[in-house]
């Protein structure tokens, strides 16, 4: 018998941050999170996603042995401003039994008929700058920092319980070597001639965060057309500050700015920091910080996280701005690998914005979708 259980207490969510660790326990291709990171992520006292959603935690056991995680994810700026009506779920591991998914996802549904939603999404996370998509490709593929890893099983699980293809992510990789300047060289000149902008490099994190909150709202602006967008609060970006700037490396993060020096796009890259974790195994302290700062001033690997561009200037050429920065940092630092982070598949202008690259898509991921209105 499959019993649910809501994990509330630091024990019980320390439980559902590390119930991943022994399904994945043998697999070269996981990375743990740093579950110090994870249990603040969960901490309504310390992220301030709270303020504006609702979450619930369920461990599934079979006895006294956990089974499944699952978090089902009530967003009120999507479900009452946006009036999207979307009960999400995210953190979703199993056990390959099907009765145990179909049981955590049936909590999920009754949670979101109980608050008069229409449809289930998942796997996604609180916003868009958390993690989305079940892996359906590239299982013998190392994972990000920034993705879930999930075994091939899990997709044919949400196919018998009924649930559709809702949206389809490409993750992208090439090689630095594949990266010609000449195509990106020549035009970085003639677009900051003609639109009056130059570009804004950095060394020290200290210079980037008297402009991060200016970077969040360019991201806001930048990403409001896409259907599934949640925009980033002036609260979240306080956090999302001390969360994610510290790990970046200053000189990967890349600010367009016009004549008034305003912000008109930006670029987040990260060193890879996926081997670091995996010798960390979801611990900072005695060592795994030693592997991260290895990682962070030494990876050959790096991830595009974010690039932003205000719709003013959108499709006038200002990612070869970006390029052509990038090209020379990578250069100075030996970069060996370009690895992108998932894109939805009908995104057609992020396929042409990368084309010179010759990109090889070497992952697929999905979110899958249930009614809950017939």
């Amino acid at each position: 018998m499959i019993t649910i259980k809501e994990a509330k207490t630091k024990s019980d969510l320390k439980k559902f941050v590390q119930f991943p660790f022994s399904i994945y326990k043998d697999s070269p291709y996981w990375v743990p999170p740093i579950i110090k990171d994870e249990l603040d992520t969960f901490d309504k006292s310390k992220n301030p996603i709270f303020k504006d959603a609702d979450a619930w935690f369920l461990l599934a056991y079979k006895g006294d042995k956990i089974v499944g995680r699952l978090a089902a994810i009530i967003n009120r700026i999507e479900t009452t401003q946006q009036e999207v009506k979307k009960m999400r779920f995210g953190w979703f591991d199993f056990i390959d039994d099907v009765a145990v998914t179909e049981t955590l996802l049936a909590k999920v549904e009754e949670i979101g008929k109980q608050h008069q939603l229409e449809f289930m999404e998942g796997p996604v996370g609180f916003s868009n700058l958390d993690k989305v998509g079940v892996l359906i490709e590239g299982f013998d593929h190392i994972g990000t920092m920034i993705t879930w890893y999930n075994h091939p099983y899990y997709a044919a699980h949400f196919e018998r319980l009924g649930f559709v293809k809702e949206k389809e992510y490409m993750e992208n990789r090439f090689p630095f070597s594949n990266v010609k300047p000449e195509f990106f060289e020549r035009l970085n000149f003639l677009i900051k001639k003609r639109y009056g902008l130059k570009e804004l490099n950095f060394t020290k994190t200290s210079d980037i965060l008297p402009m991060a909150n200016e970077m969040f709202d360019l991201f806001n602006a930048s990403y409001a057309s896409l259907s599934s967008f949640v925009p980033i609060n002036d609260i979240q970006k306080e956090y999302f500050k001390k969360k994610y700037i510290s790990f970046i490396n200053p000189e990967y993060i890349k600010f367009v700015v016009d004549k008034n020096d305003k912000l008109i796009a930006f670029s987040i890259v990260m060193p890879s920091f996926s081997k670091a974790l995996q010798k960390s195994k979801g611990k900072l302290f005695p060592f795994g910080i030693f592997h991260m700062l290895k990682a962070k001033k030494q990876s050959k690997d790096i991830i595009f996280y974010l690039i932003g561009v205000h719709p003013d200037y959108q499709n006038k050429g200002i990612t070869a701005i970006i390029f052509n920065e990038y090209y020379n940092t990578f250069r100075q630092n030996g970069i060996i690998n370009c690895i992108r982070t998932p894109e939805l598949e009908d995104n057609l202008a992020i396929k042409q914005l990368w084309k010179h690259f010759d990109p090889v898509v070497h992952k697929r991921r999905r979110t899958y979708r249930k009614e809950l209105v017939s």
